[in-house]
């Protein structure tokens, strides 16, 4: 199923150019550290704005970055002089209890989300981070505190609504899924940000959730990391699948945070037991619905750093006594306050819930997920390069992801390395080949590209 359009005469949605009051709160995504100048800001209402965008800039010969959540870490959401493509208006959702199935609109957050299916009784698997796009996060594998328990969320992704390249200079709008266009729903379960089209909307399968309890655990200083750390490698990955945490590092801090679907208070601590007999942590338990637990511990963005750095890595063998230093050592000489070291528990339904058609996700084998990162500066101050503590930090952070690299098994695509060589191998393994042979047939002419884009396989 597709449908074409006539070549629009001018741009439609909400429009925003360089000389609108408007243009510097649109242009802005949330990592501050990055600072671009699009030619044109397209906010699409409906997809055929998304259609008409693709299409001015083809004709027009301009680079096109798609946005939604504005999350891109790298700045690469963005892009000097030219289009901006962004989704985050389109909110529509429509959630079937009959087939347990939800469709959103691509400019759904994780929080928009949470609350939209916890109001009738069901989940999703998120990332923790509320104001990221629910389908920016899937596009690119998606994982949080309900991924022991039901999947990754590109494991979720039943059917999607993109914008693909069409003819010479036109766009053209698709249905994928299991029956139509399955080799791009399989590219899109890990692979699909920005590399094959626009994605308008996302088809999931959800799951009732009716009660979760949420665990932290506070150690002061670094004193226990060894021991704290140990224990969590050695029983996050592999204890009741409903329970998944964090472990997130600070330079006077270790934290420990769980979830457990659908559980006692009892329960949870029983499970995390190995971990919570270090030392004395400062321990408590909420039991609540998802929507509130996950509320709960959202951070506003206006009270986050201005500017971040980070190296992403999936972990498959568990860290040495000396990776463990490393951390302990980078963390405890990190140059600002905001720096962090952070980590998730993954295998339990990880490893067994590939979908049918598989996916492009390529770390089903890893224990954890882990990421140094260096956040600094405040929001509406000094920007970056100004800022003095900007060379400190991407230092700190380079220096701190170089320690860390020979103890990774790959990376991660929404986390981008920006400096690492083979970032296709590390963030898709051995699905790179298809990848690009699904990107030679649906964006032959290589429109959608940025930094870190897959490049379409060498015609025949």
């Amino acid at each position: 199923m597709s449908t074409t359009t006539d070549r629009p005469g001018e741009l439609t949605g909400r429009v925003v150019r360089p000389a609108d009051s408007d243009y510097p709160d649109a242009r802005d995504c949330w990592n501050l550290l990055f600072n671009h100048n699009p030619r044109v800001i397209v906010f699409a209402r409906e997809t055929q704005d998304v259609v008409n965008a693709v299409d001015w800039a083809r004709q027009n010969q301009v680079q096109i970055r798609v946005r939604s959540g504005g999350h891109c870490l790298e700045g690469w959401s963005s892009v000097d002089d030219g289009i901006v493509i962004d989704v985050s208006e389109m909110k529509s959702a429509t959630i079937d209890m009959e087939s347990n199935t939800a469709t959103v609109g691509a400019g759904i957050n994780q929080t928009e989300a949470v609350a939209l299916l916890g109001n009738v009784g069901f989940a999703a698997p998120t990332g923790t981070e509320g104001t990221v796009s629910l389908g920016g996060a899937t596009l690119g594998g998606g994982f949080g505190l309900l991924t022991r328990n039901f999947g990754m969320a590109c494991d979720n992704l039943v059917a999607a609504e993109v914008v693909v390249t069409s003819n010479v200079d036109g766009a053209k709008t698709i249905v994928v899924d299991e029956e139509n266009h399955s080799d791009l729903l399989w590219a899109l379960r890990g692979a699909g940000n920005g590399n094959f089209g626009i994605v308008t909307s996302l088809t999931y399968t959800i799951h009732p959730l009716a009660q979760t309890v949420y665990v932290t655990a506070r150690w002061p200083g670094l004193g226990h990391l060894p021991w704290v750390f140990e224990a969590w490698q050695h029983c996050a990955p592999f204890t009741d699948n409903r329970l998944t945490s964090q472990l997130e590092i600070h330079h006077d801090e270790i934290l420990l945070v769980g979830v457990l679907a659908s559980g006692s208070e009892a329960e949870a601590i029983r499970m995390l037991e190995p971990i919570l007999s270090i030392g004395n942590p400062d321990v408590s338990t909420t039991n609540a619905s998802w929507v509130d637990t996950y509320a709960g511990f959202q951070i506003p963005t206006p009270d986050e750093p201005a500017n971040w750095k980070f190296f992403s890595q999936f972990v498959s063998r568990q860290f040495p006594i000396e990776a463990i230093n490393l951390i302990c050592g980078f963390m405890s000489t990190a140059p600002s306050t905001d720096c962090n070291y952070f980590t998730n528990a993954l295998r339990g339904a990880v490893i067994g819930s590939e979908p049918s058609g598989g996916s492009a996700f390529a770390h089903r084998n890893a224990l954890f997920y882990a990421e140094p990162g260096a956040g600094w500066g405040t929001r509406g101050g000094t920007r970056a390069p100004e800022d003095p503590l900007t060379a400190k930090c991407q230092a700190w952070i380079a220096e701190f992801s170089q320690a860390l690299a020979p103890y990774a098994d790959g990376a991660y695509t929404n986390v981008p390395n920006a400096d690492v060589a083979d970032w296709q191998t590390a963030y898709w393994g051995s699905n790179v080949d298809r990848l690009r042979t699904i990107k030679a047939k649906y964006d032959h002419d290589n429109v959608f590209h940025f930094e870190q884009s897959i490049p379409p396989a060498p015609s025949r």
